[in-house]
């Protein structure tokens, strides 16, 4: 089987953090069963830059049929077979391009070559449940490579937000993850502007030019980074809640809407930030300078 780089991608995504979290060594371990010889030390690369290597190694030969296999193994998702079958689901929109298509028969997984590109327009996003059970072991800031004086402040503002939760302040949950949130991405812009700049996603003025960033939204923000392929879809998705519940910092907009922060809003705020800071972490890498 050989598939494009958008379904290697995804594929990457499966292995390194979707089906499970898998670490550096978690990986080698992986990797190494399907006929690869790798090991986990000094100087290893990220995470998604070795799964990248390893995944072009593998594509066209046999093994990456085994890999698809190996990731989505009914017997990794004994009790969860249902989360099995949204993962074959959301694969194989990838995949259609590629014109092929997994087949779950009941513990076996196979593959069907198609005739043609078939896309499935019913499939269903993540839900919001769905979203809030991803588990992040690491939300570190300094790992963005942001100013080290910025990521500290940064840093301290993450943990005075899991305070206000644990207090059950919830609107300076959600004040404070949002403008956390911007503080990240307008950092990573200042460090990356051509990335930022040259993405088709970028706000222009009435003359098509490219705004100044401090001139930028937090939307906006967010639609780039997921353009440069910095945070994933869902967390792009649930970061413009984060950037709509941000705007009741002003207290008439709060007054007109009826808006009454619950601990349900600050969870999915807290979460969005948790996932940003995540991801970003796992894909900075990849953007030269």
């Amino acid at each position: 089987m050989i598939l494009n780089p958008k379904s290697l991608e995804k594929l990457r995504d499966l292995i390194n953090v979707e089906t499970e979290y898998r670490s550096g060594q978690k990986l080698v371990q992986f990797f190494n069963a399907l006929g690869l010889s790798d090991s986990h030390g000094q100087g290893f690369p990220s995470r998604w830059i070795f799964t990248d290597k390893c995944l072009s190694q593998l594509n066209g030969t046999p093994e990456l049929d085994e890999c698809i296999r190996s990731v989505l193994s009914p017997a990794n998702f004994i009790d969860r077979i249902s989360e099995l079958d949204k993962h074959i689901a959301k694969f194989n929109q990838y995949i259609a391009f590629d014109k092929w298509k997994v087949v779950r028969n009941g513990a076996e997984i196979g593959f069907a070559k198609l005739q043609k590109i078939e896309i499935d327009e019913t499939a269903t996003p993540i839900t919001e449940d769905e979203f809030l059970k991803r588990e992040f072991s690491d939300i570190s800031i300094a790992e963005i490579g942001l100013e080290s004086v910025v990521s500290e402040i940064l840093q301290q503002r993450i943990m005075e937000i899991e305070q206000c939760f644990s207090a059950g302040a919830y609107l300076s949950v959600i004040l404070l993850a949002g403008s956390t949130l911007e503080g990240i991405l307008l950092g990573l812009a200042r460090k990356h502007p051509k990335q930022f700049n040259t993405s088709k996603a970028s706000p222009k003025d009435t003359s098509g030019k490219v705004r100044k960033f401090d001139e930028w939204s937090l939307s906006a923000f967010i639609d780039v980074v997921r353009d440069i392929n910095l945070i994933q879809h869902d967390t792009q998705k649930f970061s413009h809640s984060l950037r709509d519940f941000r705007n009741y910092i002003h207290p008439f907009e709060q007054m007109t809407s009826g808006f009454k922060p619950r601990q349900h809003t600050a969870k999915i705020c807290l979460q969005v930030l948790k996932a940003a800071i995540h991801e970003i972490n796992e894909s900075v890498s990849k953007i030269s300078t």
